[in-house]
């Protein structure tokens, strides 16, 4: 059985498995189908909203941002981890108390206007508009990586997938969809997080190695990541930073802030029996959340410097297209990278200053980095 044949069954099996979940556990009345009946374990609760915060911008994409804008990716991290700080210690368990489901009920209540209320709710559209279609590209390019589909396709399938388990449990079925969701996300993550620490520094625990020494020097992964980029013609990883600290902390604020307002997040709090355990869920939330907010950092580094310090071109600086790699061919399929062949030798070819050097040359064009000398270029 080859390999891609066992991850068809594989993911195949998770989302039998999330729409059984789905049928078991669909909801039986109104309060069900929007607060799961009030009735979740905390602990349960903790870990379906860590599930609703590893979505597409955390799982995906937040490992990319950091390892491709360096040290200034941190305003991702922070600003999404502390949203939800704001949003357990400063705002959840106090819409509970009040007895309002969503903060344009909160506003228009606690400053009696209706006008109030209006622009809270228009405000909510706009975020939630603007959070789903961030979620459903991470479902096209996700689903069109997978089935080795374009973007349109793999959208429209993830799109009914995610309709099937979602509409017919409600709440009350979500919230047990997303408690196996959790487990399969993290395992998804944390498995090859360990094993490329273990590869790189010898160390199993990925958050460690991050600081560790790589497998058999003395030198350190940052500073051997550092020696890779810097010859590559680029800041240091580890001081890379867009903008000013005003600009970060603004970023990071944002950030926050916006995190704070998602619905789907909010509402996960009044899934729970009292406000004690609301608070309660939400600690369990930060520490399963925790366990991926602190390995992707480590995973952004590694992967970067595994992909960065491991290309190798055939026939020096070329690599002749015809002949390029299976999984160039799958991202392809994505509509996520392409080939321009401006020269027409059907070559991808690429010079980094005045040298040549082949064991990256690969890699900085794939990442979409500058080579303004570059005859041929590959764009993603």
């Amino acid at each position: 059985m080859d390999l891609r044949t066992i991850t068809y069954i594989v993911v195949g099996f998770t989302f039998a498995l999330y729409i059984g979940i789905a049928i078991w556990a669909r909801a039986g009345s109104t309060k069900e189908f929007y607060v799961a009946g009030g009735g979740v374990n905390p602990i349960a609760n903790g870990m379906a909203t860590a599930a609703d915060w590893m979505s597409a911008a955390s799982f995906i994409s937040m490992a990319g941002l950091i390892a491709f804008m360096g040290y200034g990716g941190s305003v991702f991290l922070m600003g999404w981890t502390g949203g939800f700080v704001l949003l357990a210690l400063l705002l959840a368990p106090y819409l509970r108390k009040f007895g309002k489901f969503t903060v344009p009920e909160f506003v228009g209540e606690r400053f009696y206007s209706k006008t109030a209320r209006i622009v809270a709710v228009i405000c909510l559209i706009i975020a939630s508009v603007t959070y789903v279609i961030g979620q459903m590209k991470g479902v096209g390019v996700a689903f069109g990586r997978f089935l080795e589909v374009d973007y349109s396709t793999g959208l429209l399938i993830g799109m009914v997938i995610v309709f099937m388990y979602s509409v017919m449990g409600g709440m009350k079925g979500i919230t047990y969809t997303q408690i196996a969701q959790y487990c399969v996300l993290i395992l998804a993550y944390t498995i090859p997080a360990i094993f490329i620490s273990l590869n790189l520094t010898g160390n199993p625990f990925p958050q460690l190695g991050l600081g560790s020494t790589m497998a058999g020097t003395d030198q350190y992964l940052l500073d051997r990541l550092d020696q890779v980029v810097t010859e590559l013609g680029f800041v240091e990883y580890t001081t890379a930073v867009r903008g000013s600290t005003l600009n970060m902390f603004a970023y990071t604020m944002s950030l926050m802030i916006g995190t704070a307002g998602l619905p789907h997040v909010i509402i996960r709090f009044f899934t729970v029996p009292k406000v004690r355990d609301a608070r309660a869920s939400a600690g369990w939330a930060l520490f399963f959340i925790a366990i991926l907010y602190t390995s992707a950092p480590a995973v952004a580094a590694m992967a970067r410097l595994n992909l960065m310090d491991t290309v190798n071109l055939p026939n020096g600086d070329n690599l002749v297209y015809d002949e390029r790699p299976d999984w160039f061919k799958n991202w392809e399929k994505t509509g996520l990278l392409g080939f321009d062949d401006k020269n027409g030798d059907q070559k991808i070819q690429v010079h980094v200053g005045i040298r040549q050097p082949t064991n990256y040359a690969l890699t900085a064009i794939l990442l979409s980095w500058p080579t303004p000398k570059s005859p041929n270029c590959l764009t993603g």
